[in-house]
């Protein structure tokens, strides 16, 4: 089997797509090969495997864990479908802010990897989705952190306008509160006092 790693607009967030075989008894894939994803500069250590289910119009994110215990993903949805979104959480990086959509299906199989300085979040498109992501880094509450899903200065087009949310997502961060003290700032960048949106 091979696995195809699609760059995307944000650096560190690929699209993989791994070649799999279906017939009549259902399907097979290799969705996680260190070897084989390696060659895609894909080298992180996982160390936890998350499983979440949810129903129609759930809405998880954007989360993401800080510099003191920075987490990287591999993410796939195994049941339904979800749209994923990554934002750029780097301050006084070129896509500070930015983000990119991908829609992962339990029949197209791809995965999305969303690396630790990145925020990320999806949307429940069918009527239940399992998504699954591997880990970099052990779940740290005192490093987690989150933004608005709606938030103007990041702009996504969600195709639902009023998810379902926890109480930790209706009180998240914008994007100008996070940028007072940043999870993570851009090599070579300037201050963060002089990054505007």
């Amino acid at each position: 089997m091979e696995s195809h790693a699609v760059l995307t607009a944000l650096e560190g967030v690929l699209i993989i797509e791994t070649d799999f075989f279906r017939d009549e008894r259902g399907f097979f894939i290799e969705n996680y090969h260190k070897r084989r994803f390696a060659a895609h500069t894909i080298g992180c250590e996982f160390v936890q495997d998350n499983h979440s289910r949810s129903r129609y119009g759930v809405l998880r994110g954007f989360h993401y864990q800080d510099t003191s215990a920075p987490m990287a993903k591999l993410v796939r949805c195994t049941r339904g479908s979800v749209l994923d979104v990554v934002v750029d959480l780097r301050v006084g990086a070129p896509t500070f802010g930015r983000w990119v959509a991908v829609e992962l299906t339990e029949d197209n199989m791809k995965q999305l990897m969303v690396p630790p300085w990145c925020g990320h979040a999806f949307l429940t498109l069918s009527d239940v989705a399992d998504v699954q992501y591997k880990c970099s880094n052990y779940y740290t509450p005192s490093a987690e952190g989150n933004l608005a899903w709606n938030d103007p200065d990041i702009g996504v087009a969600w195709p639902l306008q009023a998810p379902i949310l926890s109480q930790r997502d209706r009180q998240a961060s914008t994007l100008r509160e996070y940028m007072q003290r940043p999870a993570f700032v851009y090599a070579g960048a300037a201050l963060a006092s002089e990054v505007h949106l």
